[in-house]
């Protein structure tokens, strides 16, 4: 955990700064101050260290939850394109539109922690049906190197999933 004179110094020497420099990659105030406060939330669990430049820190902190924001409103975007494509008696109610969002988000997340290759094969195999010769095929690499990709990938998101 972190000690709490020293979150309360950096949050006082930098927060002013944080939220001006979140607004102007976000666009918007309430947005940023959000993502400020979440950059903060963010350093309270991880062991804290003295910084020679704790604004790269806290910068470095925030570009990833850009990132996360702007990947989760592209997501939103495409869910909801998807629902308005759907015949409205077809659409799901309210909050499982919510859940399925947020699995959606944890299936980003992890596909997103996966190296690239072995998300690209994952993905060949689960969305395109590819079987692992075609999938060798098309990467340029042994059967048997596709098979090893696809292995990791379903060890790697059924170790993130969250339990039943």
């Amino acid at each position: 955990m972190v000690p709490q004179q020293s979150i309360q110094s950096l949050y006082t020497e930098h927060h002013n700064w944080l939220h001006r420099w979140l607004c102007r990659m976000l666009g918007d105030s309430f947005d940023a101050a959000d993502m400020a406060h979440d950059v903060f939330i963010r350093l309270l669990n991880r062991p804290m260290q003295e910084f020679k430049e704790p604004r790269a820190y806290l910068s470095t902190v925030a570009k990833n939850l850009v990132v996360e924001h702007w990947r989760r409103r592209e997501l939103e975007r495409a869910w909801l394109e998807t629902l308005a494509s759907m015949p409205e008696t077809m659409a799901p109610p309210p909050e499982t539109r919510l859940m399925l969002l947020e699995a959606l988000v944890q299936i980003d997340r992890m596909l997103d922690s996966l190296k690239p290759k072995v998300r690209t094969a994952f993905l060949l195999a689960q969305l395109e049906g590819m079987t692992c010769p075609q999938i060798a095929e098309r990467m340029g690499v042994s059967r048997a190197t596709v098979e090893r990709y696809i292995s990791s990938a379903l060890l790697h998101c059924c170790t993130l999933a969250p339990p039943l």
